[in-house]
């Protein structure tokens, strides 16, 4: 169930940074409404997840997975070009927050 929690948290960010993006400078009210909702729902699931979950790996899993989603949605949904030099910055977000769940058996 923790982990239920932090996906959901992570969806709630990722579509809370992507309505950011349709606020147009918060001149928009149903995006802007949606990236307050979003917020909001995102910190009380990870919250609520953080009561199971170290935040050491709370916090890698739910800003490494919302940076990597939000780039490529970006890349998808809106355009924005990323670069091999972006792309391995991808990976290596996503390399770090593999090395932190490593957890070592001794």
């Amino acid at each position: 169930m923790p982990y239920l929690l932090l996906a959901l948290a992570i969806a709630a960010e990722v579509a809370a940074t992507t309505c950011l993006k349709l606020t147009h400078g918060f001149s928009r009210l149903l995006p802007t409404v949606g990236v307050t909702i979003g917020y909001v729902l995102s910190f009380v699931l990870l919250g609520w997840a953080l009561k199971h979950i170290p935040v050491s790996l709370a916090y890698a899993v739910w800003s490494g997975a919302g940076t990597v989603a939000v780039a490529i949605i970006g890349y998808t949904a809106f355009g924005e070009t990323l670069g091999r030099v972006q792309w391995i910055g991808i990976a290596l977000v996503v390399a770090g927050v593999v090395a932190l769940n490593l957890r070592s058996t001794t």
